[in-house]
């Protein structure tokens, strides 16, 4: 009965399958799909108990990497819908700048300790113009320029964060640097730039496409459409609102000696004040002294907002400095502008301006002296004993000249003018973004910095070769007071035998005596003459040779214009073979 039984069971079976087609295996087969994907759903929870946001979806991501159509297209489904927090926050930060993150998800972070920093600018300055068309009030409310809220570069540079373990992979990691710019861009335009035409700028941006995962190809599309609209809208507040370039351009013109007839007229006027002890020196003179020389020379056709913020002050001095060892120009930026020219930025400024200064200074006084010494030798120096002496020194002094115009048209010509060249090459391709700009400034400055200042990528050898130049500008100096010395006593021996001459034939002009000279006065003048010259020359070919071998080609070119057809080469030789 029992078998039986069972033959009736397996026959009322496969009649049930026959009508309802529901078998336990089918019912398998039915749920093997879904089965699966709670499977793959139990694996993604597993593996992403320590995971959010980018990382989240880069692994659950990790999972399409799969031979299995189904499996990669179940993977596909989830991170469509896994995604979506993330591209609602790309949203807000690619077309309005916005950063919504309540659960830290998105690969842009806000840094806490600047968070709460949102600062304005500060009205550009106006200045008035007199009557005869002279500059007023050059130093009036200066220093309301200078801001005691945060600098513009570090907010730029440190509000945000770029965290690049929560970049999810499909967006990769250029795209994801253009996306943290252009939010960045957005925010500043909104907060630090007072934009008026933000709306207009947003309005360009936002398409009103959506974004999401299953698009990439138009992912990337409105990356960089919204990267270029920022950052051309950026470049144009800089530059057109801001004055940026013409911001560069005052910089070059007063703190790089670019207004010659300006530094020209500042030099002679501001020369009897500087060379007092810098003790006895006021800022107001200075300052007085400032204006006056905008006004007598081509500077006084610049933008009033330049004028300025250009200043002159003294740098912190020590007992025995003279006011030509501390005196400087300064330039004073605000935000947003503070961005780009930043403090360190600015400090170098100063440095190459401490630089020009000086050899400017050396200049002047070659010229100055080379005038006076021609020009004396024709009219009232006739004292033939004498004229070896002065010729020896107008060779000297030949040969200096040589010397301080060779590395004055170096520091203009070869190393200004091409930096500035290659910048504004920069500045009028309006490509990149902010960051780039800063770049692009700061390798102007630092190829300025390094030629100029004549350093090298070898250890310590940079500070010898400037050490050794600013000693060649004190022997210079110096040089130029003994040449003095000299000059006031042959022109006192001229008058004496003038007057010996006149009473010897029995004219008597009234003219009293000048004061006797004592004993040794001429040989001690002539001895630190010699002195000075020799010096010179040994500090010239030591700075020569010392530049044939720098690291940088410009450098080397300057130490072959210094030596001027190996004139320094056959000094040395000569001086070997007398030794030898």
């Amino acid at each position: 009965m029992s078998g039986r039984r069972g033959a009736d069971d397996t026959d009322k079976l496969e009649v049930g399958q026959d009508e309802s087609g529901l078998t336990l295996k089918r019912l398998d087969v039915w749920i093997q799909d879904w089965r699966l994907r709670m499977r793959m759903m139990s694996v993604c929870v597993e593996g992403s108990r320590d995971s959010h946001g980018g990382a989240l979806v880069n692994l659950i991501r990790g999972y399409a990497d799969n031979g299995d159509p189904f499996v990669r297209k179940f993977t596909d489904q989830l991170l469509e819908e896994v995604s979506k927090p993330f591209f609602s926050i790309l949203h807000k930060w690619l077309f309005s700048g916005e950063l919504n993150d309540p659960f830290s998800e998105f690969f842009v972070a806000v840094n806490p300790e600047l968070a709460h920093i949102q600062y304005l600018p500060q009205s550009s300055p106006s200045g008035q113009l007199s009557a005869d068309g002279g500059f007023i009030g050059l130093a009036g409310d200066i220093e309301d320029l200078s801001s005691d809220r945060e600098g513009g570069l570090k907010l730029w540079e440190g509000k945000y964060q770029f965290q690049k373990g929560m970049l999810p992979l499909f967006v990769g990691e250029a795209f994801g640097r253009k996306i943290f710019s252009t939010g960045k861009s957005l925010n500043f335009i909104r907060y630090n730039c007072q934009d008026s035409d933000w709306v207009v700028t947003r309005q360009k941006l936002n398409t009103g496409g959506t974004l999401k995962y299953s698009d990439i190809t138009g992912l990337e599309r409105s990356i960089d459409a919204a990267y270029q609209i920022a950052s051309r809208r950026l470049f144009d507040i800089f530059f057109e609102k801001y004055g940026l370039l013409d911001h560069l351009q005052a910089l070059k013109n007063y703190l790089l000696l670019g207004h010659g007839d300006f530094i020209d007229q500042l030099m002679e006027t501001l020369a009897p004040s500087l060379a007092r002890p810098a003790n006895t020196l006021y800022r107001h003179n200075l300052t007085a002294t400032l204006e006056a020389a905008i006004r007598s020379s081509s500077a006084q056709n610049d933008p009033a907002d330049v004028l300025r913020r250009l200043d002159a002050r003294m740098l912190e001095y020590s007992h025995g400095e003279i006011g030509w060892d501390v005196f400087t120009l300064e330039y004073k930026v605000d935000a947003p502008i503070d961005t780009v020219l930043d403090p360190d930025a600015m400090v170098k400024y100063l440095k190459l301006f401490n630089h020009l200064w000086k050899i400017k200074r050396v200049e002047s006084t070659l010229s100055q002296g080379w005038m006076r010494i021609a020009g004396g030798a024709r009219t009232f120096l006739r004292v033939p004993d004498l004229n070896y002496e002065w010729h020896q020194v107008r060779i000297v002094m030949a040969e200096m000249i040589h010397f301080i115009r060779q590395m004055e048209a170096y520091c203009q010509l070869e190393v200004i003018e091409c930096s500035w060249k290659i910048l504004l090459e920069f500045v009028q391709k309006k490509e990149g973004d902010l960051d780039a700009l800063i770049l692009a400034h700061r390798q102007f400055l630092d190829r300025m910095v390094k030629k100029v200042l004549l350093l090298s990528s070898k250890s310590g050898r940079e500070e010898n070769i400037l050490n050794q130049v600013r000693e060649v500008f004190a022997i210079i100096l110096q040089f130029r007071e003994a040449t003095d010395d000299f000059y006031n006593y042959s022109l006192s021996e001229s008058a004496r035998r003038d007057m010996e001459r006149d009473e010897a034939r029995g004219v008597f002009t009234g003219v009293q005596r000048g004061p006797q000279h004592p004993p040794g006065y001429l040989p001690d003048i002539l001895g630190r003459i010699r002195d000075y010259s020799s010096t010179f020359s040994e500090k010239a070919q030591t700075i020569v040779y010392a530049l044939q071998s720098h690291s940088d080609l410009d450098c080397r070119f300057l130490g072959i214009r210094l030596s001027f057809s190996d004139f320094y080469k056959t000094k040395r030789d000569q001086a070997h073979a007398k030794a030898t």
